[in-house]
């Protein structure tokens, strides 16, 4: 039995802001189509195994592992990607405080582990060390040994906190 070559599948995505309309094949994962077909090459790919986080974007409001998830799958969706979080000369709040602390060295888990931590800080109090380092646990560094990171996290956290009580108790998140 032969098979002909797979068809392309129509699709357009909302990708850090921009309305992308394109044709891919059905089998091109999330991370290949960022990385390979928009350019987007903070998208990282380690393990293609959704294990180490590297490739970690956020999917309509939450953070997905690009590596396991097809192109295909992400139509109609809002996807962001570090690219969205700042330049090189207007840093995110976050990217600032990943600096600040230093929080990455090779910088290779970086873009997931920014990705994971805007989720992460969008959702929920990360009130502690444990909590924070519970919200990284799918993304892997061999660099840092994490205190960096958690010390950023925990920067922003402040940060967040403190803008949600300038606010005022109408303003707040609803914890």
């Amino acid at each position: 039995m032969t098979t002909g070559p797979v068809a392309s599948k129509p699709v357009w995505m909302l990708i850090n802001g921009e309305v992308v309309e394109d044709e891919v094949e059905p089998r091109l994962l999330l991370s290949d189509y960022l990385r390979e077909h928009r350019g987007l090459t903070g998208t990282h790919v380690g393990c293609e195994h959704g294990v180490c986080g590297a490739c970690t974007v956020i999917v309509d409001g939450d953070s997905v592992r690009a590596c396991l998830m097809l192109a295909v799958a992400a139509d109609g969706a809002s996807i962001e990607t570090v690219e969205s979080m700042g330049t090189l000369d207007a840093l995110s709040p976050l990217q600032e405080a990943f600096r600040e602390h230093h929080g990455l060295q090779c910088g290779f888990c970086t873009p997931g582990m920014l990705a994971t931590c805007r989720d992460a800080m969008a959702k929920y109090p990360l009130d502690s060390d444990e909590a924070i380092r519970d919200a990284l646990s799918g993304n892997l560094c061999r660099c840092t040994g994490y205190r960096g990171i958690v010390d950023a996290v925990k920067a922003c956290v402040a940060m967040r906190d403190a803008i949600r009580d300038a606010a005022g108790p109408d303003q707040g998140d609803g914890r």
